[in-house]
């Protein structure tokens, strides 16, 4: 029997392998070639080291969820993390690109181009490359929300699907050329402050109220406890990682190596960070006379998830204004959910859905009119852009909260998405992986 399904599963994968080649052993160029457009080629080296920095990109998320939790479920984190990007990789190539790409339906989704289409255009596979670490990055920051206590093969069904469907469709709304796009004053979300951030977000708050909090997180009185993660050098190495990775992601979203305004993308992108993390780490010094590094490396990457729509529309004083703010929007959405009973141990809803929400109406406000056409109230565009603005935001909140909430809700009555509470308690590196991250001090209890 084991045989049997060894000798089907060689034949399906040697068939999804053979007939793509058949269809593109016909042009092995594609439509561009070096001959016709020799400008082409720093756009295509632009795009792509681009999309390697958004892909270590998962370095940095599994350093910061690791070292924000405890050591008993590193193990667990980092199969997340891998995972993500292995299935969101497979399901993004045969279903997710064409939906976000693919020839456009009434506004809603694309209609062809599964399995990128059976054709072997060298520009179609740069875009998949920029894309699909895109969608990787969606789907991670979700883990950081359920954290400790979801079981590893319900996170797989909810990053498949994640990549598959709830991230496309909304990211054909808007890089698409989908309804967000079509608007008479279009939504304007330049590196995916709403696309990427925001419903990762709010997947990630559902996902969370679905589960619960964990054990201990709460008192009888129900206020809320510390549970301190296990490393503070991790989770700030992780901070520093994706920092970095953010110059790939916003810059590498300009598409062209000729595209000048990279550097003030960069320098926006840069500033934002800072600001965010100078306001989070002042907050919490007033609010409890210790300067939290936390709430310091959390206000950094608000400022980074802020920046992400607007950072090739304003000036570098704005992009500063814009982080401030998202710094201050960080500390008090942290607090705030965890006081109301969500327990998000990374603060992912509060960094990348609340912060992305602020930086689609950040557009609207501080766009400055010098590039692509944006025009925000605070620079004389009136509202036309901000209504846009609060438009596509609002729309983003609701997809990807309702979606992500059946999706739990239907994976928890089907199969049950919550360890049991022996298993949480030892965490979930033994039960779910049978490999813990430090076994050298792990406790085992002898029978």
């Amino acid at each position: 029997m084991r045989l049997r399904a060894l000798g089907v599963f060689g034949l399906v994968t040697l068939m999804l392998v053979a007939l793509p080649s058949a269809a593109f052993a016909a042009d092995p160029n594609g439509a561009v070639t070096l001959e016709a457009e020799p400008a082409v080629a720093l756009d295509f080296v632009w795009m792509l080291v681009a999309a390697f920095l958004v892909y270590f990109m998962q370095a940095g998320f599994a350093m910061v969820e690791a070292g924000f939790c405890r050591a008993k479920n590193a193990t667990n984190l980092m199969m997340k993390n891998l995972l993500d990007f292995v299935m969101g990789s497979l399901a993004y190539f045969i279903v997710g690109f064409a939906l976000m790409y693919g020839a456009d339906a009434a506004g809603i989704i694309g209609t062809n181009g599964w399995f990128m289409g059976g054709n072997y255009d060298v520009t179609v596979y740069r875009d998949f490359m920029f894309q699909v670490v895109f969608a990787a990055t969606a789907a991670t920051i979700v883990s950081g929300a359920v954290a400790e206590r979801l079981k590893f093969s319900a996170y797989l069904v909810y990053s498949i699907v994640l990549s598959a469907v709830i991230y496309p469709v909304y990211g054909h709304w808007v890089w698409g050329g989908g309804w967000l796009a079509q608007l008479a004053t279009p939504f304007h979300d330049f590196a995916g402050s709403g696309v990427v951030h925001a419903l990762g977000g709010f997947v990630g708050l559902a996902g969370a109220l679905v589960l619960g909090p964990r054990f201990g997180k709460y008192g009888k009185d129900g206020k809320p406890r510390a549970i301190p993660g296990h490393s503070i050098p991790l989770a700030a190495l992780g901070v520093f990682i994706l920092w970095f990775g953010w110059f790939g992601f916003n810059a590498g979203s300009s598409l062209s190596g000729n595209d000048l305004r990279i550097a003030v993308i960069a320098v926006n992108t840069n500033m934002a960070a800072a600001a965010g993390s100078a306001v989070a780490l002042l907050i919490t010094k007033l609010k409890t006379g210790k300067f939290d590094i936390g709430m310091a490396l959390n206000g950094a990457l608000a400022g980074l998830v802020a920046i992400t729509a607007p950072c090739a529309v304003v000036s570098g004083g704005s992009a500063i204004i814009i982080g401030a703010i998202a710094g201050a929007i960080v500390v008090a959405s942290i607090y705030t959910v965890e006081n109301l009973g969500v327990d998000d141990p990374v603060g992912a809803f509060s960094v990348h859905g609340m912060n992305g929400i602020w930086g689609l109406l950040a557009v609207g406000l501080f766009a400055d009119g010098t590039y692509g056409d944006v025009t925000g109230l605070l620079f004389g565009g009136g509202t036309a852009q901000f209504v846009s603005q609060a438009i596509g935001a609002g729309v983003v909140a609701v997809w990807a909260f309702l979606l992500g909430f059946a999706l739990f809700k239907g994976m928890d009555l089907v199969m049950g998405v919550r360890v049991s509470p022996e298993e949480e308690l030892r965490g979930l590196d033994v039960d779910e992986h049978g490999s813990p991250a430090y076994p050298n001090f792990l406790v085992v209890e002898e029978s």
